[in-house]
């Protein structure tokens, strides 16, 4: 199932990494796009690190959504030491699946 799929992709994001939506799209056979997996983020359980997906730019378009997740996110990845700056996860922090 596609759905869980995508979630074990993400339960593989390394502690202090982040994966961009495209990135997590490619690495599935066949490949989804970024914003099919967005989707499927916003239904994901709770065992699942949703913090660590966020847009190729390093923004995090889960505050379109909610601003309380955006500032729960950005209160996580700092947790586990993802590097930031002016509020944008900075290139280094990337991992690709």
């Amino acid at each position: 199932m596609a759905l869980e799929e995508v979630w074990n992709v993400v339960r593989s994001i390394p502690l202090g990494r982040v994966a961009s939506y495209g990135a997590i799209g490619r690495a599935l056979r066949p490949p989804l796009s970024g914003r099919i997996v967005g989707r499927f983020m916003a239904r994901c359980p709770g065992d699942v690190p949703w913090w660590r997906v966020v847009a190729q730019t390093g923004e995090l378009p889960v505050g379109k959504r909610d601003p309380r997740l955006e500032m729960e996110q950005r209160e996580i990845l700092a947790g586990e030491g993802v590097p930031m700056t002016q509020g944008v996860v900075a290139p280094e922090a990337f991992w690709e699946p």
